[in-house]
C-alpha cells in the first residue's frame, strides 16, 4: 500500500518535555487514530507535521514531498482542523470562504457551498453566531473544499455533544473513502478511534508506545474466563491481569492467535469463555496498569 505520509526521527523539545524521536507512516486511503492522554504530545506532533510548530530534528514527507523544501506545496494538499476554531468573528460564513479560497490553488467554491448546505450552515451567519458544533463543521467545510489528499485533525470532536460527534465521525469516514484520501485524527476519546480508525497510534510521554492495525490489535487481545482446574497450567500461566469473576476466574492474553488451538476444544465444551476487549482495556494494560 502506498505511503502518503512519512515521519522519520521527528523531535520537538520543550523545557521538561520532549516529543520523539517519532517514526510513523500513513497508508493511502486509511484513517489513522492518534490516541494518548493530555500532554502526551498529540497536538505538538500534528502541528510539527505542518511546520505550525518548528521541529528540532527529523523529516516529514507528504505525498513524496519534503516539508523542509516544499512547505507551500504540501499545505496546498493538506486539510487541517484543530481543536479550537479561530475565525474573524464578525465576518459572515460566505466571506470566510472567499477569504480562505485565496490560499489554495484547488479551491472549489461550488463544493464549499454544497458542504454548507449539507452541514446546515447559514452562509449569512457571522462566525460568532455559530455553535461549537457548527464551528467544527465549518472548519471541515473549509478544510475539504480545496480537495486535499491528506487530512490532519487535532481533537476535532473534543467538547461536542454525542449527536454532533457522531455526525463528525461519519463525515470522517466519508472523507477517507473519497478519492483515497488519508486521515490522521488525534483524540483522547478511544471510542471515537475504535469506531472509525484503520490503524491506531498510542502516544505516551512523547513516544510511540504502540502502532498497529486496529483490527489485528483487537483480534489478539482477549479476556479468557475459566473455572479453576479447567485450564491447563501452561495456558493459565500465559495470562495476565488475572481476576475472580462470576464465571470463576479470568485473565488477559495479547496473543490469542497463539492460544486459539488450545482454547477451541475448551470453548466447544463450554469450559471457557472468550471476551473481546476494547481499546480502552488494551491501552490500560499497555501503560502497565494491568496485573502481571
Amino acid at each position: 500500500m502506498n505511503k502518503v505520509v512519512e515521519v522519520k526521527d521527528l523531535v520537538k523539545k520543550y523545557p521538561g518535555f520532549q516529543l520523539g524521536p517519532i517514526d510513523l507512516e500513513i497508508p493511502e486511503g486509511s484513517i489513522v487514530g492518534l490516541i494518548g492522554p493530555n500532554g502526551a504530545g498529540k497536538t505538538t506532533l500534528i502541528k510539527s507535521m505542518l511546520n505550525l510548530v518548528h521541529r528540532d530534528a527529523g523529516m516529514v514527507r507528504i505525498m513524496g514531498m519534503d516539508l523542509s523544501k516544499n512547505e507551500r506545496e504540501i499545505k496546498d494538499i493538506v486539510g487541517y482542523v484543530g481543536e479550537h476554531q479561530y475565525f474573524y468573528e464578525d465576518k459572515r460564513v460566505s466571506w470566510l470562504g472567499n477569504f480562505v479560497s485565496s490560499f489554495y490553488s484547488n479551491w472549489n467554491n461550488d463544493l464549499f457551498r454544497e458542504l454548507l448546505e449539507k452541514y446546515q450552515i447559514d452562509p449569512k451567519k457571522r462566525a460568532r453566531e455559530l455553535s461549537k458544533g457548527m464551528r467544527v463543521k465549518l472548519s471541515f467545510a473549509i478544510a475539504i473544499s480545496h480537495n486535499p489528499k491528506v487530512m490532519l485533525l487535532d481533537e476535532p470532536t473534543s467538547g461536542l455533544d454525542p449527536i454532533v460527534r457522531r455526525e463528525i465521525l461519519e463525515e470522517m469516514r466519508n472523507i477517507a473513502g473519497d478519492e483515497k484520501r488519508s486521515v490522521l485524527i488525534s483524540s483522547h476519546i478511544t471510542d471515537d478511534i475504535d469506531r472509525i480508525a484503520d490503524y491506531v497510534i498510542y502516544l505516551l510521554d512523547g513516544k510511540v508506545a504502540l502502532y498497529s492495525e486496529k483490527d489485528s490489535l483487537l483480534a489478539e487481545w482477549k479476556r479468557i474466563h475459566y473455572v479453576d482446574g479447567e485450564l491447563p497450567d501452561s495456558l493459565q500461566n500465559s495470562l495476565f491481569d488475572k481476576t475472580e469473576t462470576a464465571f470463576g476466574n479470568s485473565g488477559i492474553t495479547s496473543k490469542y492467535s497463539e492460544l486459539k488451538a488450545l482454547l477451541d476444544p475448551l470453548l466447544q465444551e463450554g469450559r471457557v469463555k472468550v471476551e473481546n476487549l476494547g481499546l480502552d482495556d488494551i491501552l490500560i494494560c499497555l501503560v502497565g496498569k494491568c496485573k502481571k
